[in-house]
Order: structure tokens, then C-alpha cells, then sequence
């Protein structure tokens, strides 16, 4: 995974912090990062995390996109400081494929947040956690793939974009909670307590959506999505959907999840 380092075993992998002109945290701040494939990372977002101080440490659940059994025990969230919840090709509510961990992982996310740590969920993530605070996850009326805005109530902090998209489902805003942004094809962000959900996809680069492409491009192709421009439409959003991204995450870290 672009932007990863060190040993995996077992599913884990770390990934060292670096210095950086932004604020960082003292002593050493963990994120957990869950990945359900090896093109599952939080790629710009754990950019952005690793240059505010945190260590990232990824948790693989699968280990492509082919497989949809796990048994291994999702690790114990208290012993981190943020827990990032990454996308998937599957869907939350597809208990017939992925039935041997979901449940696991939702439960793991409700004990996460009733142990006041914050989650930032991403697309399948924001899923989780909407899933996780009783909110209901289910077919979109249509997918959505490629670079679309939203409608944001901070615009300042949360930018209408354009952002990434890539999924066939929609979650549901969880009793309790607040809804940051939607387009017409429901919610695209929620708060809850220390929590973020997204719909969109904040942490993707050019090479993440060509691995993407080279796994699942036929899959797009049959959606009518030119696979060809939605990598050079990536390509030229890129700069500027990094800075979006930065800011997302910086006013997650500050005002959400640290405030």
C-alpha cells in the first residue's frame, strides 16, 4: 500500500510519524487504521494524519478484494487514540458474504465510540459507523462513481468539493446526530459526538484509483463510467482535492475529535 512502511503480521502493519510545520500531539498519539483489502488504506488521510503527529497502524481484515471470510479478532480500540474505519467492495448489510466479521466490526466501532474515542469512518467506514450508532445502511437508488460536490453546512471546514465517489449504497444519519452535508443522493457526511462518517472518498491519489481500476474497471465500465477519463478526471482534481482533503482532516483533528 502506496505510503505504508514496516513489518505485517497477522494483518498489521505500522507506520512511523514525521515532523511537520502543523500542530502535532505530545506524547505519541495511535490511530488505528482498519483496511478490508490491500488497496484499502487511508493513503492522503494518513498522510495528513502521520504529518499531525499520529502513528498509524493498520489492521487488514482481508486480504483482496476476492475474499470475504474472516475470523481474525479485531484489536482492542482502547489502547488507541483515533480509529479510522477505510472503504470496501462490499456492503455492510451483505450478511450472506461478509457475516463472519461484520457484525464483529460494528460492535467493535459502538464500543469505540461508547468509550469516547473518536472514529472517522470513509465511505464502507462511514457505513460502519452510521450501522454502529443505530443509524441503517442500504442500497443507493443509483450508484455513485467519480468526482461530484456536495452540499456542505461548513463549507469553510468540510468543502462542497468536487470529492471522490465510488458506491452502490447510502447510509442513513444515526438518531443523535448531525448531518454536515448531503446531495441528492442522501447524506455525504455526519457528526456524532468525536465521531466523522463520510460518504465520499477524501483520501484518494491517481495510484489509488488506478488500482482500483485495474481490480474492478470492467465493473465501472458496465456503469457507464469511461474508466479512462475517471483516471485523468483524478489526475487534474488531484492538487486540489489533496487540499480539500488536508483541511477535512485538520478540522476533524481540531474541532471534532481533540477539540
Amino acid at each position: 500500500m502506496a505510503g505504508h512502511s514496516g513489518q505485517t503480521t497477522d494483518g498489521w502493519t505500522e507506520r512511523d510519524s514525521r515532523p511537520d510545520h502543523c500542530r502535532s500531539y505530545s506524547p505519541e498519539v495511535r490511530a488505528l487504521v482498519i483496511e478490508h483489502g490491500l488497496d484499502g488504506g487511508a493513503e492522503g488521510v494518513g498522510d495528513r494524519l502521520n504529518t499531525r503527529g499520529f502513528t498509524l497502524e493498520s489492521f487488514q481484515v482481508l486480504d483482496g478484494t476476492d475474499d470475504s471470510h474472516s475470523d481474525r479478532p479485531f484489536p482492542d480500540t482502547v489502547d488507541y487514540d483515533l480509529v479510522v474505519i477505510m472503504g470496501s467492495v462490499h456492503s455492510v448489510y451483505d450478511m450472506a458474504t461478509i457475516g463472519s466479521w461484520i457484525g464483529r466490526e460494528i460492535a467493535m466501532v459502538a464500543e469505540t465510540v461508547a468509550a469516547d474515542r473518536p472514529v472517522l469512518g470513509i465511505c464502507f467506514g462511514g457505513q460502519v459507523l452510521s450501522a454502529a450508532l443505530g443509524g441503517t445502511v442500504e442500497a443507493a437508488q443509483d450508484p455513485e462513481i467519480g468526482w461530484h460536490t456536495v452540499q456542505s453546512e461548513h463549507p469553510d471546514d468540510l468543502s462542497e468539493g468536487p470529492w471522490f465517489q465510488w458506491h452502490y449504497d447510502r447510509f442513513s444519519l444515526p438518531e443523535g446526530s448531525v448531518e454536515l452535508a448531503r446531495n441528492e443522493h442522501g447524506v455525504q457526511a455526519f457528526r456524532s459526538g468525536r465521531s466523522l462518517g463520510t460518504q465520499f472518498h477524501p483520501e484518494v491519489t491517481p495510484d489509488l484509483v488506478a488500482r482500483w481500476l485495474s481490480q474492478l474497471g470492467d465493473e465501472v465500465d458496465r456503469k457507464g463510467v469511461d474508466a479512462v477519463e475517471l483516471l485523468a478526471e483524478t489526475t487534474r482534481q488531484h492538487p486540489e482535492a489533496r487540499r480539500r482533503a488536508d483541511q477535512l482532516v485538520d478540522w476533524f483533528v481540531d474541532e471534532v475529535a481533540f477539540r
